[in-house]
């Protein structure tokens, strides 16, 4: 089988995916036993419970689909260059105008936005991810969001 596009995930990423796809197969089991006994109990097909229920349905199914996907495609994030931001590294920041530190996780957009402890996870697609992938402990990096620009200093990569 031929992977048409790799999706590189932190392992516990990968652990939250698998988890979230055994939701979506009890969801579906759920779905399915409504959808039934609507179907058993409705004299009119048209009836828009029954509707409601077919597209919840079809809707889990596609997200077990894409989820199965995903994870069909995933590379597991091995050990990486710790003189280097990569994906999976936790990084250390210090907003140079602001003069306060932060840390966050860079991760691929499927496992962004979701906060684990104290890190957040930030997308390397995201302008703070794409501006931190490659660079080295004591680089400046300028973000521009918008009209906004923030300048970060990379203090520590782990």
């Amino acid at each position: 089988m031929v992977r048409s596009s790799t999706v590189r995930l932190t392992p516990e990423g990968f652990e939250r995916l698998k988890a979230t796809l055994q939701q979506e197969y009890q969801r579906l089991e759920e779905a399915t036993k409504i959808l039934q006994d609507l179907t058993g109990t409705s004299d009119d097909y048209d009836d828009s419970g029954l509707e409601d229920a077919k597209r919840e349905k079809a809707r889990i199914e596609n997200r077990i689909d894409d989820l199965e996907t995903q994870l069909d495609r995933a590379e597991i994030i091995s050990q990486n260059d710790p003189n280097r931001v990569d994906l999976g590294n936790v990084v250390t920041l210090n907003d140079v105008e602001a003069k306060r530190e932060m840390r966050v996780q860079v991760v691929s957009p499927i496992e962004a936005g979701v906060l684990e402890g104290d890190v957040p996870k930030v997308s390397d697609e995201s302008p703070l991810g794409r501006g931190l992938i490659g660079r080295n402990v004591g680089d400046e990096v300028t973000v521009t969001m918008g009209t906004n620009k923030r300048r970060y200093l990379v203090v520590a990569i782990a």
